[in-house]
């Protein structure tokens, strides 16, 4: 067994600790990564991916058949009508707001019904004023909580929706909050319930940090719109740029020409030489998305050690990549994630700072050295620094680069060695 020179004896013990306590769980992430990697790995046979889907157009990019065969290969992964997957969309909050943009229209209202959206969509939607905001074109919101922060509260959704509500919004992963992470099965649960009350209302499930964590996808169960970024799961790592929208043909066709105009849609956009690492991010991307779940796990099981509170504890599945630990103290979250920049591949040298990052309410510390800016798929940690100081831990493109990195951060989080357990 390989020693760490630079992690001390008490630290590597309780590590060992931990991933002895992890592998019934470790292998349950397998099983499901094995599925996944079936279900991708028939797709591409199913749709003839070839060689030269992976040339590069410019321009107009007109008939580029290796663009419209990757959607056609998201389309089967997540058993809908059609998608969207393109470089042009910068990030999963501009897929998102795309998403809503474009099947809103003004006097409509969103219903939130996982308590108040991730902290980047709040100028999005108007919760605070932007220009370009859907509150500028006369689109209204209503939020209902989650109960005890992990369950639906049917009768809170019941009574929030009106005949102007138009998308009923789901979102899978915790973001800044304290709440747990969704579960495909329990979204279709709540999908299956707002269409007992109206069947035309619309769907919408921001998926991040949720792709091929369990064995199905919300698509699987109901969803109309399923949306996502590929520098987080689908992209494997390796897909520089981009996100994705899945569902319903009509509703794809509206945040197609929304992307680019109305009358282009699908029909234009360059891929301007990414779509070979998109294909192969996506081959990869239940193992590297199984390698990032067996660090969550890791993290909750090594810091719960540590006297720390973690969710999804390690004895809880995990639903999205992301692990939340409470250290309640600004310091700790400093140094958490500047322990966790120091092991990483890129700029490990760099020491992160809070700061006021566009499109967040508070200063956010962001640790991140990795190959493709902003990657969350990649090792990494955040917070907003607010009280009760959460740090969100995500990411391992490799389980051993995941520990590692957990290792040290538990260092330096635990600094004085006589307050650990021993």
């Amino acid at each position: 067994m390989f020693n760490y020179p630079d992690i001390s004896e008490p630290i590597f013990r309780l590590a060992q600790e931990a991933e002895d306590a992890l592998q019934p769980a470790f292998q349950r992430i397998e099983q499901i990564s094995e599925a996944n990697q079936y279900k991708v790995l028939q797709s591409f046979i199913k749709n003839k991916v070839s060689e030269s889907d992976f040339f590069a157009s410019s321009g107009y990019g007109y008939n580029e058949l290796g663009r419209e065969k990757l959607e056609q290969v998201y389309a089967d992964i997540f058993h809908t009508e059609d998608a969207l997957v393109r470089p042009q969309i910068t990030c999963g909050t501009h897929a998102l707001y795309l998403a809503l943009s474009a099947v809103l229209l003004p006097g409509d209202e969103i219903l939130f019904i996982t308590g108040k959206p991730y902290d980047s969509l709040e100028k999005s939607i108007g919760i605070t004023d932007s220009p370009g905001s859907l509150k500028e074109h006369q689109i209204t919101w209503k939020i209902a909580e989650l109960r005890n922060g992990a369950e639906f509260d049917f009768d809170a959704i019941r009574s929030q929706i009106t005949d102007r509500t138009k998308v009923v919004y789901i979102q899978r992963s915790k973001g800044y909050a304290a709440r747990a992470s969704l579960s495909s099965e329990s979204i279709g649960e709540a999908i299956r319930y707002v269409r007992s009350i109206r069947e035309n209302l619309i769907t919408v499930v921001d998926n991040c940090y949720g792709e091929f964590v369990d064995l199905t996808e919300p698509t699987d169960h109901g969803a109309d719109l399923c949306v996502g970024s590929l520098i987080k799961n689908p992209g494997g790592g390796l897909a520089p740029i981009g996100g994705y929208i899945a569902g319903r043909k009509d509703l794809i066709e509206r945040c197609a020409f929304r992307l680019t105009a109305p009358g282009l849609g699908k029909e234009v956009g360059g891929s301007l030489g990414v779509l070979k690492s998109f294909y192969q991010g996506l081959s990869l991307a239940p193992s590297v998305t199984a390698s990032a779940l067996k660090s969550a796990s890791f993290a909750a099981a090594l810091f719960e050690r540590l006297g720390f509170c973690a969710s999804p504890s390690s004895r809880e599945v995990h639903h999205c990549i992301v692990e939340t630990i409470t250290l309640k103290d600004p310091e700790l979250v400093n140094r958490f994630c500047q322990a966790i920049q120091s092991a990483s591949y890129v700029d490990s040298h760099v020491t992160p700072v809070g700061y006021d990052m566009p499109g967040y309410s508070d200063p956010v510390i962001m640790a991140s050295g990795a190959f493709i800016s902003g990657s969350s798929i990649e090792v990494s940690a955040d917070g907003p620094l607010r009280d009760p100081y959460y740090v969100f831990f995500q990411g391992g493109l490799t389980y051993e680069h995941g520990k590692y990195a957990l290792m040290k951060a538990a260092e330096s989080v635990c600094s004085n060695l006589s307050e650990m357990p021993l």
